[in-house]
């Protein structure tokens, strides 16, 4: 049964979200393309999204009736850098292909720029083989700039990166109510 994504909505996490944590942040598939490995203990996920995900800059919850299914994070730059961000998200498997990782992905850009006024530039570093992130990011209007070689370890493996950006002088994509 399709998702009616009127029903996706982004909020800060809570403590209480570590049931429905657990059920996407434990999963190896989610976490495949992530830098935080999967987590294995509900007390692990209560201590990350007490010490990480409550006190981070901008990290939401995908939520549908707002229980987490996932996550979108935009990581600022400081100082010189101040104006660009990088941005990772994830999602709950039983989620997958149904256009709600596009649509929070969405909410997110309308946000951001206005959360970050010195922010120019929003960019998302994909692994080559991670053709979904590639997708999605494709359909919000994020522009592919090219090919990282050998640019990082993830999960031991050194891997090539495409690198995506969104500019605030961008066409937003519309946010379907």
């Amino acid at each position: 049964m399709a998702i009616d994504l009127s029903r996706i909505s982004l909020r800060p996490f809570n403590l209480t979200d570590v049931d429905d944590f657990m059920l996407w942040a434990g999963d190896d598939q989610v976490t495949r393309f992530l830098r935080w490995k999967t987590f294995t203990s509900k007390e692990e996920a209560l201590t990350f999204i007490n010490d990480v995900c409550i006190p981070h800059p901008w990290r939401r919850s995908i939520c549908i009736n707002d229980r987490s299914i996932g996550f979108v994070s935009i990581f600022p730059g400081s100082g010189d850098d101040r104006c660009r961000a990088d941005m990772g998200y994830g999602i709950a498997t039983k989620y997958w292909g149904q256009g709600i990782t596009t649509k929070a992905v969405k909410i997110a850009l309308s946000q951001v720029f206005k959360d970050f006024p010195n922010l120019v530039r929003l960019q998302s570093f994909v692994a080559v083989e991670n053709i979904a992130s590639q997708r999605v990011l494709e359909k919000v209007g994020f522009l592919k700039e090219g090919m990282l070689r050998k640019y990082s370890y993830l999960k031991g493996n050194l891997e090539d990166l495409f690198v995506y950006s969104f500019l605030a002088t961008d066409s937003f994509p519309v946010v379907d109510p």
